[in-house]
């Protein structure tokens, strides 16, 4: 690698930020060729060492090991996800196999995992502090469960498997992304489109300029399987088509249909489990997790799935009144059944009737930079004492992208905070938190963190006025973003999210309780034009409504996450016979009570991102699970008088600064003083008493 590569060093920008004015396509590969030859050498020397096995020459080397290699990851992975082109996507695919070889032969290697176990046997012996404790102990379980105890001939079929795994779920991922441009729904006439905000509809037109087809309208489609514009799209017919085109993601035929992909990912993470000495991948996955077996994950998504699916079909019938209603009186022509493109529509008439509360209408309340600067900054101010400063002079990996140096009360360091908000054609959907620079003692490392987020942009000089699922979507990933600016940790291992799976949500959970706090919400949600202030009664409305609608989307969430557990939880032998995926998906949903055509999964399986590329594989049921205690937490907060100092510093110093060097049940009891207890889920999510539901792990 060229000496000039701006990855062959730290940079000596602020923080470390990445120098992106300087990193050009050409210098991508170099530095991951690099940085895993030079990781394995690193490797090379711990084993070598005739020393006896310790925490200097074993732990602290590792984790010394591969700084290279997580410098251009961090930006490369990032900038594929959030800003892809022909270069990244091709790189990735090259990639894909290179770093899954690169990771086996770390894991695998018997001489470094001899030299952990050894350390392992020992661990009483050592008089080690409580983190590096846990660090021996992650090791040693995470390198037991990718399988460092295996013969030589198991590791050359679980590298085989490792491989083909990277290839086929970096290949869902591309096309998943080229499947959802290709299907963004054209419109020739703005009519077609009653019920868009005239910011909407210039995003639409702006999206269409920027395909080459000026005065049209297009509308892009988001990760999951509803759409905002479906609540609001008078056309019943633009709806169907809407729906119809997210549904048709991956099932299409030709080379962007993912069909394939998911039987074969779902078969050798089967046959990969099996060799691990699981019964399945879900029995892999949930082995180092909070709950531990998928039987416990499965007890509490199906005991919930039934009272969901009874609030559903009630509140279908209420939805299915309103279209009656209109029939007789001359509104409608003819009647219909309520179906999965009108559920948002009418639901929203319904939360008009019912609350006066109109989420479409209370958009100018909710413009971007207020929400942030007023909204979530404001929130992180008032609980944490830290400040938001944005730095434009600093660069990030598109225009878009904006650079703010965080700092405490009295002007210290903390980190970078980087936000990328706008939907584009090179950014996968979604919304979700990196690390580009991971807080350690042990490197000497500062912080950089980014959020990304798809909300469509509108054109030149316009304001941006987010929805409401927008807003709350905005504070969720902020969460994520605190957990990882404020972790501070010796060992790169536990730096920021790095937590177990079925915890990372929590903190990001809690964090959108602070959406409709009313001293938050009071101090951001003021009318974009008037600067009038949400009015009381709309605000009653709101917190009125906590519950509305709870029944259809708790279902949806509990589909998609019973989906993901149902192939996961196919045994190898098994999954040569499941041939057809509509059919396994319906089976799915049938045997779970969760087959209401008007209530669809929140993802199918073709374009289910998070459990068939984006790492949730099996662990997709982590929403509910941490939000057994993010309730819990909503309460304790509300108990202890809410948005305080006080109560940030505790929440902050006790959870989000252990970052993943505790166990995160014994981190949550340091906390709260006890376990999580599951009702005030219920109570959130209108759900039924607690005697009727299993208790998950860790909670009482």
């Amino acid at each position: 690698m060229d000496q000039h590569n701006p990855f062959a060093r730290p940079s000596t920008l602020p923080f470390q930020l990445p120098p992106y004015a300087a990193i050009r396509d050409e210098h991508y590969r170099p530095a991951f060729l690099e940085g895993m030859a030079e990781q394995l050498a690193e490797v090379e020397t711990i084993c070598s060492d005739p020393a006896e096995p310790s925490v200097a020459n074993t732990l602290l080397a590792l984790e010394r090991s591969g700084q290279l290699l997580d410098r251009v990851a961090a930006v490369f992975f990032n900038r594929s996800s959030s800003d892809s082109s022909p270069f990244t996507i091709a790189l990735e695919e090259e990639l894909a196999p290179l770093l899954a070889a690169h990771s086996d032969a770390i894991r695998l290697r018997p001489e470094l995992f001899a030299r952990i176990a050894a350390l392992h046997a020992r661990a009483d012996e050592l008089g080690l502090d409580p983190e590096t404790r846990y660090l021996l102990e992650r090791y040693f379980t995470q390198f037991t469960l990718a399988g460092a105890g295996l013969s030589d001939a198991d590791k050359a079929l679980l590298r085989d498997f490792n491989t083909r795994l990277s290839v086929a779920t970096t290949r869902f991922e591309k096309n998943l992304l080229a499947d959802t441009n290709d299907l963004a729904l054209v419109v020739d006439d703005a009519s077609e489109l009653d019920g868009l905000s005239a910011g909407q509809l210039s995003a639409a037109a702006q999206a269409a300029t920027d395909r080459g087809m000026p005065g049209r309208f297009v509308i892009t489609l988001v990760l999951f399987t509803g759409h905002p514009y479906l609540a609001l799209l008078t056309n019943r017919g633009v709806r169907e088509r809407l729906l119809a085109a997210s549904r048709a993601r991956g099932i299409r035929g030709g080379e962007h249909d993912n069909r394939a992909l998911v039987l074969s990912i779902t078969r050798l993470r089967a046959e990969r489990a099996r060799l691990l000495g699981f019964a399945t991948h879900a029995a892999a996955v949930t082995a180092d997790g909070t709950a531990r077996t998928p039987a416990a994950v499965g007890d509490l998504l199906h005991r919930l799935a039934v009272p969901a699916a009874r609030n559903a079909r009630a509140e279908q019938a209420e939805l299915q009144a309103l279209v009656d209603a209109d029939v007789a009186a001359g509104i409608l022509a003819e009647g219909f059944d309520i179906a999965a493109w009108d559920w948002a529509f009418y639901s929203e008439r319904m939360r008009r009737a019912r609350y006066d509360v109109d989420t479409a209408a209370l958009r100018p309340w909710f413009e971007l930079e207020s929400v942030l600067r007023d909204g979530v900054f404001y929130a992180a101010q008032r609980l944490y004492g830290v400040t938001f400063t944005e730095r434009a002079s600093l660069a990030a990996w598109h225009p878009d992208a904006r650079v703010f140096e965080v700092c405490e009360e009295d002007g210290s360091p903390v980190g970078l905070y980087i936000l990328d908000v706008y939907t584009r054609d090179s950014k996968r959907g979604g919304a979700w938190m990196n690390a580009l620079v991971s807080q350690s003692d042990l490197l000497g490392t500062p912080v950089i963190v980014c959020n990304n987020l798809n909300v469509p942009q509108p054109a030149a000089g316009e304001a941006t006025l987010l929805s409401l699922d927008e807003v709350t979507t905005l504070f969720h990933e902020f969460g994520h973003a605190l957990h990882g600016l404020f972790a501070r940790v010796t060992y790169p291992k536990f730096a920021g999210t790095n937590v177990y799976r079925d915890f990372v949500e929590f903190p990001s959970q809690v964090n959108e309780m602070w959406r409709f706090d009313p001293e938050v919400l009071a101090n951001y949600a003021h009318h974009r034009e008037t600067g009038e202030p949400l009015p009381p009664e709309v605000v009653a409305g709101i917190h009125a409504s906590a519950t509305f609608n709870e029944g259809f989307a708790t279902s949806e969430y509990l589909a998609a996450a019973l989906l993901d557990q149902a192939w996961h939880g196919i045994e190898a032998d098994a999954g040569t016979e499941i041939t057809d995926v509509a059919a396994f998906e319906a089976a799915c949903l049938t045997a779970a009570g969760l087959d209401n055509p008007a209530v669809p999964t929140r993802y199918a399986s073709t374009y289910f991102a998070h459990t068939f590329s984006g790492g949730y594989d099996a662990g997709y049921y982590s929403y509910i699970w941490s939000e057994v205690q993010d309730a819990d937490t909503g309460a304790w907060f509300a108990e202890h008088g809410g948005l305080t100092r006080e109560n940030g510093e505790r929440f902050r110093e006790r959870l989000l600064a252990r970052g993943g060097g505790i166990d995160p049940l014994e981190a949550y009891r340091d906390f709260r003083g006890r376990d999580a207890i599951i009702q005030p889920l219920l109570d959130r999510r209108g759900l039924t008493s607690r005697a009727d539901l299993p208790v998950p792990a860790g909670t009482q």
